[in-house]
């Protein structure tokens, strides 16, 4: 089908265009058509539509400008409603759109069709009504350079193509024209408050308050530094619980006491150990703890018994290490182990109540935060005569569709101005003197992923606000350190993501976010930044029917084991085809309770391990990172388990070939990463920053608590 095009300038009309028959979902408004006498009914001229004339084709055809759907033939009243049917998943297709896809395939014009054409849910768990799917429509092209709204962002002229190519995706790590076959049950929007700036900036800077007082408590009480990470993951472990209503803070939690903040802290007791190399660090190592364990017993309140264990085998230890001078550093690692284990269960009794303490006044100084935020946020929306008295939408028949953003009910109030400017290949964002940063790469990313996510914004005016607030909160959810936090965010490569897809089908992500998706289609930790980029929300409150899911949650120990709950729940209530593909390290001494429960998992189809140091991760700072840091070796195996329930493993069965292709993924990564490593000699790249936030959880992991 010709296109159609509208404006005055041919360099707007290539970046503008759009062909009847075509539908170009959350588009920057195309400058205006011509018109004719408009004949049609007020339902439709209400919905959108106008009946406009093609001079190129010398007929009429019908634009709709509120979604940028055209036709030849005159529309049905609700084919397409974009607010309660945001993918069109329920408009039945008529001859006028078949003639189209037809005219379409004539011209040669190759459109991807959707993998959710193949899903046909059946059964009688539920009334289910057909999900019908419209005609394959052309979507915009995660490589084809950006619309000219982004470019007038960025200051860039449309009509300078050779600065507008360079805004391209140079490297692009996301398929962005896969679509769901994640089916659910329609859902109504969420009532969670939408985001402001002014909110984000002081929930900002009170989790900084927050890790401060962190930091302040370990050093006062216990005389450690914070254990590395230990906060992030007490942020992932406190959501698994939490019944607050603030995104990021945890405000209503049982129990109060955080079981990953307390045994983190419990293995740093009396001193944090680390990995040895030398016979010197070894036998310090040795004298350091022996001395730390005496002075912690001193100084607390412990029975006479545990003060005449702990003095008795330190003073042996004293002696040894006086005595021996041809030790080895297995010898005193040896001795290290068992002065460990003789003084350890009195060490963590003397100080359990201390640590105990630390845990419950950090929750309760989120509690607090958290309520400041709320009261602030509230009041925000009450001056803009915004209430969040939200109507419960009326009961309706159980109607399945192919799963969509997460919407908010709450509308949002009008948004401030924020600055931007562009370094190099680095866009910032700048509110109220804060600055978010993201590559050039990443931006284009989130403008596409607005474009298909967003229904609340066409004129793309809260896209830059949405941008601070969205990449505030990941910076502060993982601390502002360099790359503090990139581990827990670590993604796998692009070459495995093509690999499940084209093998078993896998089209959404259920631990990702819109900075390192490979889907457009995703769940991830913050439901109101996220849902206007694509988001569907925390994994534990999604529950699809049916689809296929790639599962790689942060490593915390809570949070993988909820997951595994979760999707055992899901594969068991449903009769459709259901298949999680889920990545959890290997730890093995001791195994994580969600590892030993999902390999005895009456679920599990298949199990596939990758060995350490020979499969890799994407970093978890790729939006900001360099090119060759963009990957990282794993430091432990990883475990790949197949969950699916009958009707998934008939359709998506992990067979020999299948899981060989996918291996060989693995492979082909490894062979890019290595000729991308031959080219960098930094010895201070985030790839290292990664390898030792991953090796400092393995080693949390390898010791035993106290």
């Amino acid at each position: 089908m010709a296109n159609e095009n509208h404006g005055s300038s041919r360099e707007d009309a290539a970046l503008m265009s759009h062909s009847p028959g075509t539908s170009h979902q959350n588009q920057p408004s195309s400058p205006k058509p011509v018109r004719v006498v408009q004949d049609l009914p007020d339902e439709l001229v209400q919905a959108g539509w106008e009946k406009c004339w093609s001079k190129r084709e010398s007929r009429p055809y019908y634009f709709n400008r509120f979604t940028n759907q055209s036709l030849w033939e005159m529309p049905l009243l609700g084919q397409h409603d974009v607010i309660s049917d945001p993918l069109g998943l329920n408009a039945a297709p008529g001859p006028a759109e078949t003639a189209v896809g037809d005219a379409a395939s004539a011209e040669g014009k190759l459109r991807k069709r959707r993998l959710s054409e193949e899903v046909q849910p059946s059964g009688n768990s539920v009334k289910k009504p057909k999900v019908d799917i419209p005609p394959a429509q052309p979507t915009p092209n995660s490589s084809s350079t950006p619309g000219t709204p982004l470019l007038k962002l960025l200051g860039v002229s449309p009509e300078d193509k050779q600065q507008a190519a360079l805004l391209r995706p140079t490297e692009v790590y996301w398929d962005l024209d896969i679509q769901t076959n994640a089916v659910i049950k329609q859902h109504p929007p969420s009532k969670v408050l939408p985001p402001h700036p002014d909110v984000e900036l002081l929930r900002s800077q009170l989790m900084l308050k927050l890790r401060q007082h962190y930091r302040e408590l370990c050093q006062q009480r216990e005389g450690i530094d914070p254990p590395r990470e230990s906060f992030n993951r007490w942020m992932l472990e406190r959501k698994v619980v939490d019944k607050g209503t603030d995104p990021l803070l945890p405000s209503d939690c049982d129990p109060v006491v955080s079981p990953s903040m307390f045994r983190e802290i419990m293995n740093d007791i009396p001193i944090r150990l680390s990995r040895i190399k030398f016979r010197e660090e070894a036998k310090k190592l040795l004298f350091k703890y022996a001395e730390a364990a005496k002075r912690l017993i001193e100084s607390r309140s412990a029975s006479p018994e545990s003060r005449k264990v702990v003095k008795w085998n330190v003073e042996d230890t004293f002696s040894w290490l006086r005595r021996d001078h041809l030790a080895s550093k297995e010898d005193y690692m040896d001795r290290l182990e068992h002065l460990r284990k003789q003084c350890g269960p009195h060490v963590s009794a003397a100080a359990k109540d201390s640590v105990e303490g630390i845990c419950s006044k950090i929750y309760h100084i989120s509690l607090e935060y958290a309520k400041r935020i709320g009261e602030k946020h509230l009041a925000l929306l009450k001056e803009h005569g915004i209430s969040t008295e939200v109507e419960a939408p009326p009961e309706v028949e159980d109607r399945l569709v192919y799963c969509f953003p997460a919407r908010l009910a709450i509308p949002s109030p009008p948004l401030p101005n924020v600055e931007m400017h562009v370094e190099n290949n680095v866009v910032c964002v700048r509110y109220k003197g804060e600055m978010v940063k993201v590559s050039r790469n990443y931006f284009s990313k989130l403008w596409l992923l607005y474009r298909y996510s967003c229904i609340d914004d066409p004129g793309f005016e809260r896209f830059l606000l949405r941008v601070w607030c969205l990449l505030r909160r990941y910076q502060m959810m993982f601390g502002v350190g360099l790359y503090e936090g990139t581990g827990l965010q670590g993604a796998l490569p692009v070459h495995v993501f093509e690999a499940l897809h084209r093998l078993f089908g896998v089209s959404f992500e259920c631990f990702a976010s819109p900075l390192n998706c490979y889907f457009k289609q995703y769940c991830s930790a913050f439901l109101d930044t996220d849902g206007y980029f694509g988001s569907r929300g925390p994994c534990l409150d999604f529950s699809p029917i049916s689809g296929s899911f790639e599962a790689n949650p942060p490593f915390c120990e809570e949070l993988m084991d909820a997951m595994v709950t979760h999707f055992e729940k899901l594969l068991e209530s449903s009769s459709e085809p259901l298949c999680f593909i889920v990545f959890l390290p290997e730890w093995r001494d001791p195994p994580t309770p969600a590892l030993t429960r999902i390999e005895q998992s009456k679920f599990k189809r298949h199990q596939l391990i990758l060995p350490a140091f020979d499969h890799e991760y994407r970093s978890g700072s790729q939006h900001v990172c360099k090119k060759e840091e963009m990957y990282y070796k794993a430091v432990h195996n990883t475990a790949v388990i197949f969950l699916q329930n009958d009707a998934g493993f008939a359709k998506w069965e992990p067979t020999a070939e299948r899981l060989q292709d996918l291996v060989t993924a693995y492979k082909h990564t490894g062979r890019a990463l290595a000729a991308s490593s031959s080219s960098s000699s930094s010895s201070t790249s985030a790839a290292d920053n990664d390898r030792e936030t991953v090796r400092e959880q393995s080693t949390s992991r390898e010791s035993t608590p106290n």
